[in-house]
């Protein structure tokens, strides 16, 4: 040993690849890890599915047992033991044995805090009954899983990828289920009108959906089950209750040593990981990171980037207490992610149209478009609902939210790797993937994501924003407030800015169109020409986007000033009045 000792508080994702890197890279160090619970690595994202039962074996969820860590790494672990302070001056750390309470001073060269998030629990009476559970570690989802055989009903609150992962294992064990969502829409990671697909597929399956439904109470009924008091009046009888409305970092140790803490709650590290203190180093949940297209600090708690985060720091502690500059950097976060409910999977990758907003950036377009995740004459074929949202300064790809049964994964990943080299909506048009029927098309959905924000950039595919759709006027109240609303008051007048222009058949033009829309079919357009005004903008909507932009070359070659309502019918329906009944995925 050259008496070098690396500390390492916390396992799981950061903490375990952290401490197996630097063994990888140095066999010389004495590495410990410390763990407050009794399982050093496991797999926390498999948790809901061991309560669903799709992982049978409590066993699969360990990732790496300590005998493992000893045996392979020769990397000593110390579970069941809290680390209580961090002393700086000194490079130590006290520790205690939980199993005897006993007390030590342990040394370090090198510190890395990988202590993780924990939920949040809101402060609202009667939080702290039994029966009323936050799914984190092992021993909760033993605890969940005791209680399901007399468990007929059950509330999740908070309708985030984890609350509606467990209300779907949920009912895969015969529990029938309310989410209550505080705000109007489920998966903050999604635009409203994205999630709105899958708020209704969620109905659908059965799941109670409610809403900006805020708890104020919890309390015991006279059959002993929980009743659950909701802010607009009434309440829930319910058998259980899981909280899911979110983690925070778990910074008791770095506010104890007075480390840098940024303005999200997280500890702040530099590119190389380091804390405020240059012998300390954090990684996984615990952490700040910046967005790498906003450049704003933000929480991103999931396993993936925490693993990359501990190989990185793994290298520079190894250059640092080696006398070397620091190899590696890291580059932070786009946001990427992936869910899957029910049979249908949503993911995200960059950033969204709310996020956007919200950094005060204002040169960015969108566009929306809904292919089959492959060629329609091979059997099988499903449809993906995708949002892509570019630079309009130069064609950066900015993000893409994408939904559906199958091929949504690789589309948004193919995305996320442009996105990280730089790439723009004219790499996605040129992007050559692989093509057999029952795989893509021809024209896969990146490629025409790629196509139709490169023609709106080229000027050849002018967009309307659905959102000027449905905008206020003059002729609406000021007491109307909610989408829906709006329309059904605007479109009873006729319309000053545009003239919609409805291009399917008269056939699906019966069945369900925008108020005040005239249907001419694309195949007769050109002989209808007459039937319009050069005076306004005309804006043509289709199904789902394909016959509008023909429609929209043929106008525009005509001398019409016209825009084309980006994603037709099957985007309209996210932003129209909302009623999940009406609609299917």
């Amino acid at each position: 040993m050259t008496g070098k000792r690396i500390l390492i508080v916390g396992g799981v994702a950061g903490g375990a690849s952290c401490a197996t890197r630097i063994r990888r890279l140095c066999e010389e160090y004495e590495i410990i890890m410390f763990e407050k619970g009794s399982y050093v690595s496991f797999a926390n994202c498999g948790l809901p599915y061991f309560i669903g039962d799709v992982i049978v074996e409590e066993e699969k969820l360990l990732v790496a047992t300590p005998e493992l860590f000893k045996n392979r790494f020769n990397i000593q672990v110390c579970s069941d033991t809290e680390v209580l302070t961090i002393n700086r001056d000194s490079k130590t750390l006290t520790v205690r044995d939980l199993k005897t309470g006993v007390d030590r001073i342990e040394p370090y060269d090198a510190l890395v805090l990988s202590t993780g998030s924990s939920a949040v629990w809101p402060l609202i009476e009667g939080i702290d009954l039994p029966g009323i559970h936050a799914l984190r570690t092992i021993p909760d989802s033993r605890k969940i899983r005791s209680e399901l055989p007399d468990m007929k009903h059950a509330v999740v609150m908070g309708a985030g990828y984890l609350g509606l992962e467990l209300a779907e294992n949920l009912v895969k064990r015969g529990v029938k289920v309310t989410v209550l969502q505080s705000s109007g829409q489920i998966m903050p990671t999604l635009d409203l009108e994205m999630a709105r697909f899958m708020t209704t597929y969620l109905i659908q399956q059965g799941i109670d959906l409610r809403l900006n439904a805020k708890v104020i109470k919890f309390q015991r009924n006279a059959d002993d089950r929980l009743e659950v008091s909701l802010t607009e009046g009434g309440s829930i009888t319910t058998d259980a209750v899981m909280i899911s409305i979110g983690v925070k970092p778990q910074t008791t140790l770095a506010v104890q040593a007075e480390l840098s803490l940024g303005e999200q709650g997280g500890i702040r590290v530099n590119e190389f990981l380091e804390t405020s203190d240059p012998f300390i180093w954090a990684v996984g949940d615990v952490i700040e990171v910046k967005n790498v297209l906003t450049g704003q600090w933000q929480l991103f708690p999931l396993a993936g980037p925490a693993n990359r985060q501990g190989r990185i720091a793994a290298a520079n502690i190894v250059a640092k207490l080696s006398g070397k500059t620091p190899p590696m950097t890291y580059r932070g976060v786009q946001g990427t992610s992936v869910c899957g409910l029910f049979g249908v999977t949503v993911a995200t990758t960059g950033v969204n149209e709310k996020m956007l907003k919200a950094a005060g950036m204002t040169h960015f377009e969108k566009v929306y478009l809904h292919p089959g995740n492959h060629v329609g004459y091979y059997p099988g074929a499903k449809p993906i609902h995708i949002k892509l949202l570019y630079d309009t300064r130069n064609g950066m790809i900015l993000g893409a939210q994408a939904l559906g049964e199958s091929g949504v994964a690789r589309r948004i990943d193919v995305i996320a790797s442009f996105i990280q080299m730089g790439g723009t909506v004219y790499d996605l048009e040129e992007a050559e993937l692989c093509y057999a029927p029952q795989f893509g098309a021809t024209k896969d959905p990146v490629n025409l994501a790629g196509m139709i924000a490169a023609n709106q950039l080229r000027g050849n595919h002018p967009l309307a924003k659905w959102e000027e759709l449905f905008d206020s006027n003059t002729h609406v109240s000021e007491d109307q407030d909610e989408a829906g609303q709006w329309l059904s008051l605007i479109l009873q007048d006729p319309y000053e800015q545009a003239q919609i222009v409805d291009v399917r058949t008269e056939a699906e033009f019966a069945q369900k169109h925008i108020p005040g829309a005239v249907n001419i079919p694309l195949d007769a357009l050109r002989q209808r020409l007459d039937e319009l005004s050069r005076e306004r903008e005309v804006w043509v909507v289709c199904g789902v986007g394909q016959r509008a932009y023909n429609a929209t070359r043929i106008l525009q070659q005509h001398g019409f000033d016209v825009k084309n309502l980006s994603g037709g019918m099957q985007t309209y329906a996210t932003f129209e009045e909302f009623d999940p009944s009406k609609r299917s995925l």
